[in-house]
């Protein structure tokens, strides 16, 4: 049976091999141009989203309120205008 702790270190060498190599200098460059484009795309994180979309639905929530309000105040002021006008 194989040892973990001499897998892990055979992995960590491996990792450490790698990072040295041109393969290893080409993740990284790869990485700073994608971070440089992200940036440029003006991109927003999850949990910006997610703030967004719950102040968004809050909103939503007062406007239909309000619609409501508004729409019984009108039926008000009309049936008012129709018993003021007999």
């Amino acid at each position: 049976m194989l040892n973990p702790k001499l897998l892990d270190e055979m992995s960590a060498r491996v990792s450490s091999l790698l990072a040295a190599t041109p393969a290893g200098d080409v993740e990284k460059n790869l990485r700073a141009v994608l971070a440089g484009v992200f940036a440029k795309l003006d991109l927003v994180t999850r949990e910006e989203f997610d703030v967004q979309r719950e102040v968004l639905a809050r909103t939503r929530e007062k406007l239909a309120a309000l619609e409501a309000r508004v729409g019984e105040l009108e039926a008000r002021s009309q049936t008012s205008a129709s018993s003021g006008a007999k």
